[in-house]
């Protein structure tokens, strides 16, 4: 953690299993038990990755694996028809994959996991190639930091670059990743700023920002003009 937001290979897992586009419905099924995933990449002979089977998509072979007609009675669509027949990965898989870079920042993989209904996203280079895959557990890891951490990257990264080394005066404190900062700080207008950095820095639940502005000088008195000042002389 060096200021910058966290970034997906931060948390992702590196040592991953995948697999190719031939292998068979049960080698999947035993696959996913014994590394205890739900979901697995698809790569093609290369090592680009082309799709994710999961644990949905094997379903259908088991809901129709007595025939065409469904619990209720329906007759099965097309493509449910082709899933359940389907018997490698190459028929199983959902494809595209839906990927993220390894540069991504958390908060994209965040909201492309929400986006996408998926728990899991393999992390893909810019030649196609499978890096590692993060999941929901692994974005979640940055809120482990200590508070103690968090609170000299707010001091370093925010506090001092924003209103120089001399802020000894400034208070940050941080409980169970809420950051609270406070004091007088000489430019009013970067108090939003430092509110909205800190937020942003990797484990911080949330911001209470109590800063404030140099006191104000009391207004000069107004000097009162002298009695009979300014009036006519008979």
């Amino acid at each position: 953690m060096n200021g910058t937001p966290a970034l997906v290979n931060d948390v992702m897992t590196h040592r991953v299993v995948a697999l190719r586009a031939g292998a068979a419905f049960k080698d999947i099924v035993k696959v996913m038990h014994e590394w205890r995933v739900s979901a697995l990449p698809v790569l093609d002979d290369a090592g680009r990755v082309v799709g994710v089977v999961s644990e949905a998509d094997l379903l259908p072979e088991e809901e129709y694996g007595d025939g065409d007609i469904g619990r209720c009675g329906q007759v099965r669509r097309p493509t449910e028809v082709r899933t359940a027949d389907a018997v490698t990965a190459a028929g199983l898989m959902t494809a595209p994959a839906v990927t993220v870079a390894p540069d991504a920042t958390l908060a994209h993989a965040a909201r492309l996991m929400a986006r996408t209904g998926v728990k899991r996203l393999p992390v893909v280079g810019r030649d196609g190639l499978l890096r590692g895959v993060v999941s929901r557990s692994d974005l979640l890891k940055v809120f482990l930091r200590h508070d103690e951490d968090i609170a000299e990257e707010v001091r370093r990264e925010v506090v001092v670059r924003l209103f120089g080394p001399y802020t000894a005066t400034l208070r940050v404190e941080v409980h169970d990743g809420v950051v609270t900062l406070a004091g007088r700080v000489c430019e009013t207008a970067l108090i939003p700023l430092a509110a909205r950095l800190a937020r942003a820095v990797p484990g911080v639940v949330d911001v209470h920002c109590a800063l404030t502005g140099p006191p104000r000088r009391p207004e000069p008195a107004r000097r009162l003009p002298a009695s009979g000042a300014g009036a006519a002389t008979p």
